[in-house]
């Protein structure tokens, strides 16, 4: 058995973490139906099914049945479809007419005569931008659908919050689309956290280095500390080590010298305060330790290609 991520770090790796919905659906779909999905890159899709059976079927057209209670997150988003049946044809999500219910969460219904509602499946959907800041590589690392059947037996405290989001579907009680799309972001966000503390599966290669207690506290203390003047010395002292076999180790687990590590993780962290969340370049540059902003542009420019000035127009920042 693969050792587990110490506790410590995997609260470093979620303290970013950032699921915020960018609309939902809840759907009521008399069979035959086929709902397709095409999510965005940087974009995560969750669903939920109240009542089913479902079937998830992904682009290459493996199929996975889901039944009433189950949910799954799709961290990479990507183009699926939920479907009556394994074989039955699909059309875009989009093509089906919607109906406010508030906010950014909207109705959508199938069916085409009353009787049809008894038969119907429902299903509540979410489209999520998911950001884990400075640790996005595990975002890559994650399978393409995460179910939480598979975490009820460790993690039993879910089961009442998909037996509430159940309810709130089936009753439509006064207010119950705003508590759905909360209780969607909290299942989700929980998924996540027990992937994480159950070792990140079978990921390897930087995952490794996060396994390793006296190399996850560097990794960690990196990531707490990104603008920091860190030396070699220094990371070698988080580590308990000498610097020689701090470096070698470091190489050898994450595939990259700690200089580099920290230069790449504060352009990852560059771009998203510049793309999302519009901070100025000068603000941006000194958060992460830099003497001048032109010694950051010189910097993010090697790193990611374009100058951080050509980040922010494409953004409209």
């Amino acid at each position: 058995m693969k050792p587990r991520i110490p506790m410590d770090v995997v609260s470093e790796l979620l303290m970013g973490m950032r699921l915020l919905g960018v609309h939902y659906r809840r759907v009521l779909a008399a069979p035959p139906f086929g709902l397709r999905f095409a999510t965005e890159p940087g974009r995560a899709q969750f669903h939920f099914v109240a009542r089913g059976p479902v079937y998830l079927r992904n682009a290459t057209g493996d199929v996975r049945e889901m039944r009433s209670g189950d949910a799954v997150l799709m961290p990479r988003g990507g183009v699926h479809a939920l479907v009556s049946d394994p074989k039955a044809p699909d059309a875009d999500i989009a093509l089906f007419k919607t109906a406010p219910l508030c906010g950014n969460i909207s109705g959508v219904n199938t069916c085409a005569m009353a009787e049809d509602v008894d038969g119907s499946a429902l299903i509540f959907s979410g489209c999520m931008e998911f950001d884990l800041g400075g640790m996005h590589p595990l975002v890559s690392l994650m399978p393409e659908a995460m179910f939480v059947g598979t975490l009820l037996e460790r993690y039993p405290e879910l089961l009442p919050m998909l037996e509430a989001m159940a309810r709130e579907a089936e009753a439509e009680r006064a207010g119950y689309a705003g508590i759905l799309a909360r209780l969607a972001d909290v299942v989700s966000a929980s998924i996540v956290r027990a992937w994480v503390e159950c070792g990140c599966g079978d990921a390897s290669g930087w995952v490794e280095a996060l396994r390793d207690p006296r190399l996850g506290r560097v990794i960690a203390a990196l990531h707490r500390d990104p603008g920091r003047d860190w030396t070699l010395a220094e990371l070698a002292a988080e580590m308990g080590s000498s610097r020689s076999v701090f470096a070698e180790r470091f190489m050898a687990v994450t595939g990259t010298t700690p200089v580099r590590y920290l230069t790449e993780l504060r352009m990852q962290l560059a771009t998203q305060w510049i793309a999302r969340d519009h901070v100025p370049i000068d603000r941006v540059a000194q958060k992460l330790g830099y003497n001048s902003q032109a010694a950051f542009s010189r910097a993010f420019k090697r790193v990611v290609g374009v100058p951080p000035s050509a980040v922010r127009a494409q953004t409209g920042g």
